[in-house]
């Protein structure tokens, strides 16, 4: 189910469904904290609503703050969609608190975090937000967007209906896709060493097997440690994982320095967080999970 939230100055928001006729569709935009969730969410408003991304292209959701341009962008929207399942972390608390009367859908809701490896190092209390690197998670995302601008705009909602039903068509068909580029490599080289935990999802339904990460955290802001590396060393090795990758913003310096003991290559570039622009390889939600398919099948087949 979708949660909405109603933020108006107050420290912390309660569950509520807001009345439709208190915030009223003005024709102007409505705020997607992300850009590929803005995408997503474009795809179900269509041409009654304009999605703009909160967060500017290339940036790292787990680091980003709002700037005072950013906050006035959130406190005049009406409507702001955000990932959820601790993915913006403070950056929730700050958009609460920013003031404004807002509609907060959380595209994950309803969706539960896989478990994550014990020994590797998590806290007890994380979770794994990375939900829309599976397109078949992002069924739910749609349908929990779909009921939110529908709330927020009745009058739209069997337009909102029919985008959201054509849209989960296409995700449909990007899943079925992306199995048939997987089929291409070999069950025993499905392995996946990344930067930090965020295809864990991609990994469960595409019959990856997840080596380990250099950073042991779903939050790229987090470090490991000496021993911590070692033990991706043994694991890679113990594994013959063939390759490392990272995806773009990642510093390489790890990644190198754990190849050379280990011989494997290093794959960069993977779309995770962020789109392209429109001249680049990943300028929606789907062509980013193509992109990195492609790049993933073309070092492990």
């Amino acid at each position: 189910m979708v949660i909405f939230l109603l933020a108006a100055c107050q420290p912390t928001a309660q569950e509520s469904s807001v009345p439709a006729e208190s915030l009223t569709p003005t024709g102007a935009s409505i705020l997607a904290v992300e850009s590929f969730l803005g995408d997503i969410a474009q795809n179900v408003a269509g041409s009654r609503l304009k999605v703009e991304s909160l967060m500017p292209l290339g940036l790292d959701p787990h680091a980003f703050e709002l700037s005072p341009q950013d906050l006035i962008k959130v406190v005049d929207s009406p409507v702001i969609i955000l990932n959820g399942a601790g993915l913006e972390e403070a950056l929730e608390e700050a958009i609460l608190n920013a003031g404004g009367e807002h509609l907060l859908i959380e595209a994950s809701a309803g969706l539960s975090s896989r478990p994550l490896g014990a020994d590797a190092g998590h806290l007890h209390e994380e979770s794994d937000p990375h939900f829309w690197l599976d397109p078949l998670n992002v069924v739910k995302y749609v349908e929990n967007i779909r009921d939110g601008l529908s709330a927020y705009d009745p009058e739209g909602q069997e337009q909102y209906q029919a985008n959201a039903a054509a849209y989960i068509e296409e995700l449909k068909q990007l899943h079925q896709w992306i199995e048939q580029q997987v089929a291409q490599i070999a069950p025993e080289r499905r392995k996946l060493v990344t930067n930090h935990e965020s295809f864990g999802y991609f990994a469960d339904r595409y019959g990856f097997m997840m080596i380990g990460a250099i950073i042991p955290s779903v939050s790229s802001g987090a470090s490991p440690s000496a021993q911590q590396i070692a033990g991706l060393v043994e694991q890679i090795r113990q594994a013959g994982a063939p390759a490392i990758f990272l995806e773009t913003g990642a510093n390489s310096q790890l990644a190198e320095q754990i190849a050379s003991e280990t011989g494997v290559q290093v794959v960069t570039g993977l779309y995770s967080h962020s789109l392209t622009e429109p001249a680049g390889p990943a300028p929606t939600y789907i062509e980013m999970m193509k992109y990195n398919t492609r790049l993933i099948v073309s070092a492990l087949k």
